[in-house]
Order: C-alpha cells, then structure tokens, then sequence
C-alpha cells in the first residue's frame, strides 16, 4: 500500500540521506538514492549514464532505479522511507532544460507514494560537494525549487522540513505521519 511510503526529497546536501539513515537505525526500511547510486555503477564502469556525460540516459536509469525501488517496497510492506522519487526525475529533466518523456509521466503517475512528501530546503550551512556531488550550492538551491515543483504538479502536499538537528528533523517527520 503506498500510503506507508513516505518520501524525502529536496536539493543535493539537504540531509536527507542523514536523516534517512537514522530513520533505518530505529528499525524503518529505507531505499538507496538513485542518483547517487547510479554514479556509483556508472562511474566504476566508465559508463555514459553519467550527469556530466549524458543527463537524458542519466534520468532513464534514475527511472529505472526508483521503479525498482518502489516494487521491491511493495512487496516487503510496511512503512517506508525513501530517499527520493520518481518525481525527482520529472525535476532533474526539468532543471536539465530536456523535456519529460511521456514514459516518465506515466511512471510518475502509476509509482505513487504517500501524498505528503518531506521536502528538505538548501541548507548552506551544512552543503558540501563530494564525489557525487558535483553542483554547487547555487545549483542545489535551483535543483529543490524544480523538485519541489515537480511533486506538486503531479499532486502530492510538499512538507518542508525545517532546518534542526538530524534527530529533530526525524522526529519531526514522524510527528508527521503518526498525525
């Protein structure tokens, strides 16, 4: 049932997947991001799914990944947490400027999660660039306003989690959806 599945979304270096991973300590299922995890196969293999190499075949494995990540959660039940959405594919083309395939759109529309989805602003404070993670703060504050947009219109109530402590921002998203 996708109403226990809950997603974290936002800009890169938001603290999403530091809040996820406390979330997985207290026993919570929780998903691998999949742009992140896509660099990681990608770049291991010197692949062309790579942001910097080619972003259309990039968000098709996004796709693929978040897909998968949303049946394997289907069949193991329960409340879940994931660290990003099909969604956030629709944002990336977006803030890409490549248009969204109808084949995304139907993704988006069959893959759904709860209807509220935790939204993490830019949080300079604590953004830093990594392997991974190539933009800079500008482009991560750019990349939360077309993801933001991007749950939105495709109809899911956007909750933007406040700037705390990773174990305020758990608690606080657990506040959420025990209300």
């Amino acid at each position: 049932m996708t109403n226990t599945f809950f997603v974290l979304t936002g800009g890169p270096g938001a603290g999403k997947t530091t809040v996820l991973d406390l979330l997985r300590e207290e026993g919570h299922s929780g998903t691998v991001e999949a742009g992140r995890a896509v660099i990681r196969q990608q770049s291991a293999i010197d692949g062309s799914a790579l942001p910097w190499k080619d972003p259309a075949i990039f968000a098709d494995h996004m796709l693929t990944w978040e897909m998968r990540s949303h049946d394997l959660a289907r069949e193991n039940g329960g409340v879940t947490f994931f660290d990003r959405g099909v969604p956030d594919v629709i944002g990336y083309l977006r803030l890409s400027g490549l248009p969204v395939p109808i084949h995304v759109e139907r993704a988006a529309e069959r893959y759904r999660y709860n209807r509220r989805v935790f939204v993490f602003p830019p949080w300079e404070k604590i953004y830093r660039p990594d392997e991974e993670r190539h933009q800079d703060f500008a482009e991560a504050e750019r990349t939360f306003e077309f993801v933001r947009d991007a749950y939105r219109d495709v109809d899911y109530q956007c909750i933007e989690v406040p700037m705390l402590t990773p174990a305020e921002r758990k608690r606080f998203i657990l506040e959420q959806i025990r209300a």
